[in-house]
């Protein structure tokens, strides 16, 4: 049985344990999570995907990703804001992503609202929200691993304030997670600080 504490790779570093669960995990916990991810067209994917990731397991969006890229643009907000019609039923008939229609819809309808933002909007609404990492003490298993946090519940009332959908506050705080807004890999994990 797991105690949720940093666990020994194949290569003897410790790292979380959820990180080593399989290869894709492995490459993405080393070199993603967690490091700071700025720009509104970086940060509208990274939105989208936990977004559709919501009631489903990390790993089958990150495997899809690629196919999220070349389904919506590459998440080019100002591309993504210009779908039409046909591109929604494009890519409701498209396997490569989550085929959900609500999901699809929010997409769509967040990047209408943002192609109205000015450029860097989104990227300092978002990291406005980013809270002292002096005040979070390093998490020692997983569960010292908050899945909402007032500071991703304030992230959460402001996006949905500006228009946007899709995002509540575990959603939000996915999202500070895999950005860098918070540093959540375990105090004893080879990652914790790479930034």
């Amino acid at each position: 049985m797991s105690t949720g504490a940093a666990v020994a790779g194949p290569d003897g570093a410790l790292r979380c344990p959820w990180g080593l669960s399989t290869d894709d995990y492995v490459a993405y916990h080393d070199e993603e999570w967690g490091r700071p991810v700025h720009g509104d067209d970086a940060l509208f994917e990274r939105l989208s995907l936990e977004a559709f990731q919501s009631g489903l397991s990390w790993i089958t969006i990150l495997r899809r990703r690629p196919g999220f890229r070349a389904a919506f643009a590459g998440f080019r907000i100002e591309k993504v804001a210009a779908f039409t019609g046909a591109d929604r039923e494009r890519l409701l008939a498209d396997p490569g992503i989550i085929r959900n229609r609500a999901k699809i819809d929010a997409t769509l309808a967040n990047a209408r609202v943002l192609a109205d933002w000015a450029e860097g909007d989104l990227d300092e609404l978002i990291w406005s929200h980013a809270p002292d990492p002096a005040a979070r003490p390093a998490p020692q298993t997983l569960a010292d691993v908050p899945a909402v946090t007032p500071e991703s519940t304030a992230l959460s009332k402001a996006l949905k304030k500006r228009g946007l959908r899709f995002v509540g506050p575990t959603t939000a705080y996915a999202l500070m997670q895999a950005c860098g807004l918070v540093d959540d890999h375990l105090a004893a994990c080879v990652a914790r600080g790479a930034r």
